[in-house]
């Protein structure tokens, strides 16, 4: 298996598999990672994939930077660099509300690709996306990919509040936002499930190397799975410049 590292820190170091994000580097990095875990049992505080890089964080106190790498080096030698993706991947099912009330930007991006919003939904929804990595806030995955012609750039100006569950889209990914955030994603829809709470035993619903699919449902569901519909600050926005036309 290929790959080189780089002293990112005082107590880290990054290895690096790849220039170029596809599926297949993402799932040679979750490999490399799961083989690690052994060997190296003990002597990591943290393991950090993304799309083309291993992060690891070691404890100073009891190791080094050349017995860690010559431990990385020997177990990585076994693994190859063509790995074939795994049948038999978990795959997490998630339900979505897509509307335009939860997904404010559905009908821009149906209207951008010329298709219908339902159009938009279907497409969405029939893929199988891939966990690549968890960043920006604790729990927010980026999946991809999202088929062709619902690519869409970030929005010029992030909203300044972007309620927990929302669904988005922003380039070739899709992502739900964890917690209440700024973001600047295109949104679509809304799940009812928590994706994010540091009281379980796995804060986070998802990690990197799972798959994701996504269940389309109706507001009737959506609302006895627990989803809300009173947080929504673009409805307050609305709210407020229907009151100032009135006035």
């Amino acid at each position: 298996m290929f790959w080189r590292y780089e002293i990112t820190g005082v107590d880290t170091v990054t290895l690096h598999f790849g220039e170029r994000i596809d599926i297949q580097l993402v799932e040679r990095i979750h490999r490399a990672a799961e083989a690690l875990k052994g060997p190296l049992a003990g002597r990591l505080i943290d393991t950090v994939p993304s799309y083309t890089t291993l992060l690891l964080r070691y404890d100073l106190a009891h190791d080094d930077l050349s017995s860690l790498i010559a431990t990385v080096t020997e177990t990585l030698a076994d693994l190859p660099d063509a790995i074939a993706e795994s049948a038999d991947s978990e795959t997490i099912e998630i339900p979505v509300f897509y509307h335009p009330s939860v997904g404010p930007d559905l009908s821009a991006i149906a209207t951008r690709a010329g298709l219908s919003v339902e159009q938009v939904i279907e497409q969405h929804s029939r893929e199988t996306y891939n966990v690549f990595a968890i960043g920006f806030a604790p729990g927010f995955a980026y999946l991809g990919q999202v088929p062709g012609e619902l690519n869409t750039p970030r929005q010029a100006t992030p909203r300044a509040k972007v309620p927990a569950g929302t669904l988005g889209i922003a380039d070739t990914q899709t992502a739900i936002y964890p917690l209440d955030s700024p973001g600047g994603w295109n949104l679509i829809g809304r799940t009812p499930l928590t994706l994010f709470d540091p009281k379980r035993d796995q804060p986070s619903l998802l990690e990197a190397g799972q798959r994701v699919r996504f269940r389309s449902i109706g507001r009737e569901e959506y609302l006895q799975l627990g989803g809300r519909l009173d947080d929504l600050p673009w409805e307050e926005d609305r709210t407020e410049q229907q009151s100032g036309d009135a006035r």
